[in-house]
């Protein structure tokens, strides 16, 4: 029987993902993951991706449930933090870096008590300077506040990764070493949202971080 593979996130994750077709991957680093893994392994993995656009860590933690325990995946990636910062910085909404790490904690080990056999990885979220994040005059200091919200995330991602022992995906130094060799454009269209070639960089990494588990 195939191993499955469960993909959970935000939009990063989501990527325009079909929601009538169960294995429907979107356009991501999930769907990239899915062919070298496809390619190289035939029919040992099945693929899931869950990840839905705008959420935040307590939307992810709220469908636990339906798009987690009950799938019972033998691996999965959580990709969760920017919409954290994001959703604070433009509708004060956000979740703050304490609660942040009290529902993070919370959705490892609830999972790790439902699914013991689940191997997890954490990928921690990265920002850089795009129409997205860049500075406003309603927003003069946007991009810094962007900046410190995501490493506190991404900080936290970590801790989660050490406490528990699972494999880290660290993608804010990948990005700020991309964009020393491109504009920040070549690698996200808003300074959130990847690119095709923003894509590979997670997968990459992903797929770097699969070889430690699988």
């Amino acid at each position: 029987m195939a191993k499955r593979i469960l993909f959970q996130g935000d939009s990063i994750t989501d990527c325009g993902r079909p929601r009538d077709n169960f294995y429907g991957m979107g356009n991501g680093y999930p769907n990239l993951v899915q062919a070298s893994l496809g390619l190289d392994y035939p029919n040992e993995y099945e693929f899931i991706n869950r990840g839905i656009s705008g959420n935040r860590i307590v939307d992810l933690y709220a469908r636990i449930k339906a798009d987690f325990i009950n799938l019972k995946p033998d691996y999965a990636s959580i990709y969760i933090g920017v919409n954290d910062v994001w959703h604070e910085i433009n509708w004060n909404n956000g979740v703050d870096t304490e609660k942040f790490e009290k529902i993070y904690t919370m959705l490892i080990e609830e999972i790790q008590t439902a699914c013991p056999e689940t191997k997890l990885m954490i990928i921690a979220p990265y920002v850089v300077e795009g129409p997205a994040t860049c500075n406003t005059e309603e927003i003069p200091n946007r991009y810094e506040r962007f900046r410190e919200g995501v490493a506190e995330k991404a900080a936290v991602a970590k801790k989660m990764a050490e406490k528990y022992g699972l494999p880290l995906i660290e993608l804010q130094p990948a990005f700020d070493e991309a964009c020393d060799k491109a504009s920040a454009k070549h690698w996200t269209g808003d300074g959130v949202h990847p690119t095709p070639c923003g894509h590979e960089i997670i997968k990459r990494l992903w797929l770097e971080a699969f070889e430690k588990i699988k």
